[in-house]
């Protein structure tokens, strides 16, 4: 007779910290076999197009019922699902909730979870605290761009944003960019980037430096990263970047037109971007209904007005494959887009968990010895 007993692995903060999901260098390298998967085509994301970001809750605008919420600035919850293939051979869910309220109380902004499942028999094997593994993940890809996408020899980086995000897209920069020499950071708020500066300083034995304009941090950088948050995008003057710079867009940011125009632009996961797309052609605010929380929104008005095309955008998957030329020159400008995708949670997640699993971290939870109903 079979086991029916199904246990799963509990994983708190603490334990995934211990089991090793601050480890940029491992987390680059995990997310770097994900972009191989995403160009093979070996992975799935929700929905009919299996490219979805994922399924979100919005509160109204106003209050339908006593004890609804209503909608506020970053106030939602987000349901991301993926299998992802290869080595990992897993499925997996990152469960959150947000409201930016919450950094009142002392919490973070968005508090997630990450569930991990066998493919095959749905059992759970784990459930784990997702914020660092989210961050970290986040992080990493900004950082699989650079290998892949920035000029040669590049040496100074520009961070815009002085968060949690921007730490760890520095640290992956960092770790893929061994010749960096100087890192200037712009933060709305001067003592943010001053205490991100002497942090990231200490830690990765940089020269990083707070500087109190945007373009400061953006003229002299080879390689700028934009990780910021809010109603206000960081607006970025064409004329401050110079030949040859890589532009990563992890969050959002005001560029020129003629700016993503004129660029080489290469995106995560088109497909993902596409379906936002066709999602506010459905949606009663139509193209409005993206363009202000999504990393590409300006870009998919530009393609909706028929000035740029989808089939001009490059997927980092199939650089990283070999499959397509990413930089060609020295002096071509490139735009790096991410949206964010469950396959990232998925796969660093699980990795987390195996090592976990490897060291004896965390607590094994009983779901039963047998289904009730079965």
């Amino acid at each position: 007779m079979s086991d029916t007993r199904i246990d799963f692995l509990y994983l708190s903060e603490p334990d995934v910290i211990q089991a090793g999901v601050l480890n940029m260098e491992k987390c680059v390298e995990t997310i770097e076999k994900t972009f191989v998967l995403l160009g093979k085509g070996d992975y799935l994301m929700g929905g009919p197009r299996e490219n979805e970001h994922g399924i979100m809750l919005w509160f109204p605008e106003e209050q339908r019922t006593p004890r609804m919420p209503v909608a506020g600035p970053d106030r939602r919850f987000m349901s991301m699902i993926a299998y992802v293939g290869g080595e990992f051979h897993v499925c997996g869910d990152k469960w959150y909730g947000s409201n930016i309220e919450n950094t009142k109380r002392g919490f973070p902004r968005s508090i997630l979870m990450v569930t991990l499942n066998d493919p095959d028999t749905g059992q759970p094997l784990a459930y784990m605290s997702g914020n660092l593994i989210s961050a970290m993940r986040t992080g990493a890809v900004p950082g699989v761009a650079a290998k892949y996408l920035a000029r040669s020899g590049s040496e100074v980086a520009g961070i815009l944003g002085a968060g949690v995000i921007s730490r760890a897209c520095l640290k992956a920069i960092a770790e893929t960019q061994k010749q960096l020499k100087e890192v200037r950071v712009y933060d709305l708020f001067l003592e943010k980037a001053e205490a991100f500066a002497n942090e990231m300083s200490e830690q990765l034995n940089l020269n990083v430096i707070a500087v109190s304009s945007m373009e400061e941090a953006v003229a002299p950088a080879d390689i700028i990263s934009v990780a910021t948050s809010g109603h206000t995008k960081v607006k970025i003057e064409k004329d401050w970047l110079k030949p040859g710079c890589l532009v990563t867009l992890t969050g959002t940011a005001d560029l020129d037109d003629s700016t993503y125009l004129e660029s080489k632009i290469v995106a995560d996961n088109w497909k993902m971007h596409q379906s936002w797309m066709n999602d506010a052609k459905e949606h009663p605010k139509g193209m409005a209904s993206i363009t202000e929380w999504t990393p590409t929104g300006q870009l998919l008005q530009l393609i909706d007005q028929g000035r740029a095309k989808h089939q001009d955008i490059l997927n980092l998957g199939d650089i990283v494959l070999g499959n397509v030329q990413g930089r060609t020159d020295d002096a071509e400008r490139i735009l790096f887009v991410t949206g964010g995708m469950p396959i990232y949670d998925v796969a660093w997640g699980y990795a987390v968990y195996r090592e976990a699993l490897a060291k004896g971290i965390g607590q094994k939870l009983n779901l039963w010895e047998r289904a009730h109903w079965s």
